[in-house]
């Protein structure tokens, strides 16, 4: 039977609990056990698709190509596993699912109602994680106590725990223990009212995990422990780290906070290796060939989360190369402003990133043939890959007006819509996406990077190259040198005479992990890296 371990939020938001659940899921795993990971997401859309990076951080894209949480980018990282669309649910989809339900005539006739036709949905989701091949199920409940649109899913885990047993289901509850500076203490009383919410919906957490600045006094622990109903050996610090994220799995290794999980669920403890873990976070802590800047010109940089896998994927790299990746967020707009050299000239390396509409589209172009001309080394990722074929094509190949059909209907249509999304009138869930096969051209700087002809990534689009183009932009140099063995489309792009200046349709930084960087990203962190050693 599969366990479930259910990790909710209190007092504030953005306290982690997708990488404590994360860090805790990691553990089990290198303990032996398969583990499966879930967030149940408390807002109406039906997923992040619609929703601006501005406001929700990057959409993170499945194997099976599901739009979920950014949240699902940690669980990947962390543990190694590929997630799917069972993986996230949000309360549109929830609802979608009864009101559909409910017009096909499935509740016989009788009233629909939050309790129990809502959370009897969403038990039904948390089940989609007990299978045979899943020995423990971690599922993360966004929000946090006391929110309105969070109370179904408190309610419908209270109920599951009810049904399964208290030896197959536990609560981790991750609180805030603010350390108000001017008094000097740390402050328990927020913790002990978001357990009271917890209590008098029916629930009483196992374990206490508390976000903190400085570490715990026992009198604390104490404190704790007795008015939120704890164990004093269950409860836990979820301390501010000093270097990465990743430094959490070995803290909460440290505090044995898996172990007792797994005590909890009574579930024999077995031995943990973790040895390359940590030897990852002394590689990334020491940094020994130094540090590369590297731009990263998009939309979005206002908000880092919205580039949030592209910056964990480029500190994975840095740890192959063994140098500390310094990552500049620059606006193309400035870059339109100000010009490329203002902002550019001191960078080892620049990513251009994915992106929708034609704000600062001109930033990006200006941006890619400063590096092109410079010999820089580039990336260009999606949106990247797409103003990567229209430089080119207007300032090597002289087709002065080539664009994209995204941003302009009369121009030399580059880049183009993709003949199966013409008739697609609805946003959400529409684009191409998911995993989809590529073959490398042998010989090209990708076969070098992949060590391999044959490859799977993740994509996110609507707008593909024009093949139509093809032979003109391939007659001044520019090498297709990815493409999908079904359709032709066009995958990654190169110049092979530069230092290394690649582009790829696909988002490889879905597929990055830290013990395993992707191979993109690696490789041009180490021309990076070359392009810095030669400058001196």
């Amino acid at each position: 039977m599969t366990k479930f371990v259910f990790v909710t939020g209190g007092v504030i938001s953005s306290l982690g609990k997708g990488i404590t659940a994360a860090s805790i899921a990691m553990l089990l795993k290198n303990r032996g056990y398969r583990v499966s990971m879930q967030k149940l997401d408390p807002y109406l859309n039906v997923d992040p698709g619609t929703m601006s990076p501005l406001q929700h951080g990057e959409v993170y894209v499945t194997e099976d190509g599901a739009e979920t949480d950014l949240d699902l980018g940690h669980y990947e990282r962390f543990i190694g596993i590929d997630c799917n669309r069972t993986s996230n649910f949000t309360t549109g989809r929830i609802y979608q699912s009864v009101i559909q339900r409910e017009r096909e005539g499935g509740y016989l006739g009788g009233t629909v109602q939050v309790i129990p036709h809502i959370t009897n949905e969403i038990k039904d989701a948390i089940r989609t994680q007990s299978r045979p091949d899943i020995d423990i199920a971690i599922t993360e409940i966004g929000g946090t106590a006391g929110d309105i649109e969070s109370l179904p899913y408190l309610e419908a885990i209270r109920q599951f725990r009810h049904e399964v047993g208290a030896k197959n289901a536990i609560f981790i509850h991750l609180t805030l223990v603010p350390y108000i500076r001017a008094a000097g203490e740390l402050k328990t009383k927020p913790s002990q009212q978001s357990v009271g919410i917890l209590r008098g919906i029916g629930i009483i957490p196992d374990i206490l995990a508390c976000r903190c600045e400085i570490p715990l006094e026992q009198e604390q622990k104490d404190k704790l422990a007795l008015f939120c109903n704890v164990p004093k050996d269950q409860v836990f610090e979820a301390r501010d780290v000093a270097n990465t994220i990743y430094e959490i799995v070995t803290d909460t290794a440290d505090q044995n906070m898996d172990q007792k999980v797994l005590e909890l669920l009574d579930l024999p403890i077995k031995p943990l290796e973790i040895d390359a873990w940590r030897k990852m976070i002394r590689t990334l802590v020491d940094h020994p060939k130094g540090i590369l800047n590297i731009a990263v010109v998009g939309k979005y940089t206002h908000t880092p989360d919205a580039y949030k896998s592209i910056m964990e994927s480029l500190t994975h790299g840095g740890i192959r190369s063994e140098v500390k990746v310094k990552t500049h967020l620059i606006d193309c707009e400035a870059v339109e402003k100000l010009g490329p050299d203002a902002l550019l000239k001191t960078m080892d390396g620049i990513l251009v990133p994915g992106g929708f509409g034609d704000r600062g589209i001109q930033g990006k172009i200006d941006t890619i043939r400063y590096a092109r001309e410079n010999n820089i080394p580039l990336f260009g990722i999606c949106l990247g890959m797409q103003c990567v074929a229209i430089e080119f094509a207007r300032n090597v190949c002289g087709i002065a007006d080539a664009n994209s059909t995204e941003f302009s209907d009369t121009c030399s249509p580059v880049i183009d819509i993709m003949e199966a999304q013409k008739k697609i009138t609805h946003k959400g869930g529409t684009m191409r996406l998911g995993s989809y096969d590529c073959t490398i051209k042998e010989g090209s700087q990708a076969a070098k990077a992949y060590a391999t002809l044959d490859i799977k990534e993740r994509h996110r689009h609507r707008y593909e190259f024009n093949d139509a183009f093809r032979a003109q932009l391939e007659a001044k140099g520019l090498v297709f040198s990815g493409t999908n063995p079904g359709t032709g489309l066009v995958e990654i792009v190169e110049l092979p005479e530069l230092r290394w200046f690649l582009a790829c349709q696909f988002h490889p930084e879905f597929k990055s992990r830290p013990l395993t960087p992707h191979p993109l990203f690696s490789a041009f962190l180490s021309a990076a890296r070359d392009y810095r050693d030669a400058r001196g």
